[in-house]
């Protein structure tokens, strides 16, 4: 006969067993409730910075005294390999073209399939700088500022597919809908700068990563905080004012505007969203002018632009690039808090646009190579000598590595997230520094594995900013950029 209870719920009609288990649940809430006090004791109350709805952006005081002032992120969309790249890895070229060894003899199977055998660096590796840091051929002119570099050699990724992957780096988690790093950068220090936004995305010329604009949402947060997206060959839109309206006038206007809003906020104090609306159109006109000034490169000399590489007839693609890391420099020169510089796009398909290398690694590569390298390296060099590095840090990153071997049937590196390489360089870093090492074979983070979130709790810490109590409190949750996870690297802080 089918009895209408469970047989946990039966076993609960006996009285003994009720009273012994629900004493048992009591217990667990009390325990539960004095392990959250400790860790609340221990991390401290999460902390929400104030804001003033009339001016959202205004700065606010860091948690800490911090090392660095702004951020200034470059992106290789696509997956950079590192083992071609920045991860010297000898056994590669000493069983080039042998199978990897996997446990059990098994086949290697990656994102899209079966792989081949083991690839030694498709370009040499060279000895940089006093340091000697052996970095290959592919980017020799960054190789030459090794010295400036604070490398990460051990970094992991949860996704080893782009769109999740993307959303990791630039957010902390796999899934669309949570805010940028530049937003919660945004929303907990506001900017120095009031006449530019205070996060701008700076797309490659070619087009905008796989997950476009959600690399520089705002999430949950407040829409103020979302980026600002332009770059050099496409201007901030619709801030130009029309030939057929003078100057005075347009001035005369914006400023009877900016009565009226006055006016109509009196009436609606408190009105929180209406204030930022307002404090939004007039950032708009303050940026008619500067943002106008900003993007005009002929301020810049031909000693700087041949620098960049911004005068290169050769390479058109190199060049608008390299104006797009001039546009980043003047952006972090003006105390713009956080910039975000994406090299490669998805709209031109795998591999073509982007660091997306499985069919033909070395061709694709080849034309990838010099776009990044020398406009990069200007603008590292030029950070630099105008001493912004001292306030600026700055983080090249991609969403995962390449395998150490080629995919079966093709030239080219499938998709590995268990152990890649990024770097730091700038204020609070050290420089001429390697942190954690991948296998022998560059397959798997092996020595002081970190994490995305590490990353970013790092990135926040030398802002001045403690991960684990910048919160926003969303859906009955207080949110963090790290999540629950997240530890500052502090072996790589100067």
């Amino acid at each position: 006969m089918h009895h209408p209870l469970s047989h946990a719920g039966r076993h609960l009609l006996d009285r003994r067993a009720f009273l012994h288990w629900g004493g048992t649940g009591l217990g667990g809430i009390a325990l539960a409730a004095l392990l959250d006090q400790q860790r609340l004791l221990a991390a401290g109350p999460p902390i929400r910075p104030e804001i003033d709805p009339t001016r959202p952006s205004a700065p606010r005081p860091p948690h800490f005294v911090p090392k660095a002032k702004n951020v200034l992120v470059i992106f290789c969309s696509g997956a950079l390999s590192h083992v071609d790249t920045f991860d010297y890895k000898p056994e590669l070229a000493r069983l080039h073209d042998t199978p990897m060894p996997t446990p059990g003899g098994g086949k290697l199977i990656t994102f899209q399939g079966e792989q081949g055998n083991l690839i030694r660096p498709q370009w040499e590796f060279k000895p940089r700088g006093e340091s000697g840091k052996l970095t290959s051929d592919l980017l020799p002119r960054l190789g030459e500022l090794a010295d400036e570099m604070c490398f990460i050699h051990s970094m992991t990724a949860k996704s080893n597919t782009h769109g999740p992957a993307e959303n990791q780096m630039a957010t902390g988690f796999t899934l669309d809908g949570f805010p940028s790093m530049g937003a919660w950068v945004t929303y907990a220090l506001g900017s120095e700068c009031d006449d530019l936004p205070a996060f701008v995305a700076i797309p490659d010329p070619r087009g905008v990563p796989q997950v476009g604009p959600r690399q520089w949402q705002s999430g949950f947060l407040p829409a103020v905080f979302q980026g600002t997206a332009f770059n050099a060959d496409r201007p901030i839109a619709n801030l130009v004012r029309p030939t057929r309206m003078p100057e005075q006038a347009d001035l005369a206007g914006r400023d009877f505007l900016r009565r009226l809003n006055e006016a109509h906020l009196a009436r609606h104090p408190g009105d929180g969203d209406l204030a930022a609306r307002i404090s939004a159109y007039e950032l708009a006109a303050r940026m008619q002018l500067s943002a106008a000034r900003l993007a005009d490169l002929s301020e810049e000399s031909p000693a700087t632009l041949a620098r960049y590489g911004a005068d290169d007839t050769q390479n058109q693609l190199k060049a608008r690039f390299a104006r797009n890391c001039i546009l980043a420099r003047r952006l972090v020169e003006k105390g713009v808090r956080f910039v975000q510089l994406f090299n490669g796009a998805y709209a031109m398909g795998e591999g073509v646009g982007n660091w997306d290398g499985h069919k033909s690694l070395v061709q694709q590569y080849s034309v990838h190579g010099p776009v990044l390298d020398q406009p990069v390296a200007g603008l590292l060099a030029d950070l630099k000598d105008r001493g912004l590095l001292a306030d600026t840090l700055v983080a090249f990153v991609t969403e995962f590595g390449r395998m150490p071997t080629f995919q079966k049937g093709a030239s080219g590196r499938d998709h590995n997230p268990s152990g890649f390489t990024v770097w730091l360089a700038g204020a609070g870093v050290k420089r001429a520094f390697s942190h954690g090492a991948t296998d022998e074979f560059g397959y798997k983070a092996v020595e002081h594995a970190t994490t995305i979130y590490d990353l970013h709790a790092t990135i926040l810490h030398l802002l001045g900013l403690d991960h684990t109590r910048l919160s926003f409190y969303n859906n009955g949750i207080e949110r963090r950029l790290t999540d629950v996870h997240g530890h500052v690297i502090t072996e790589i802080l100067a």
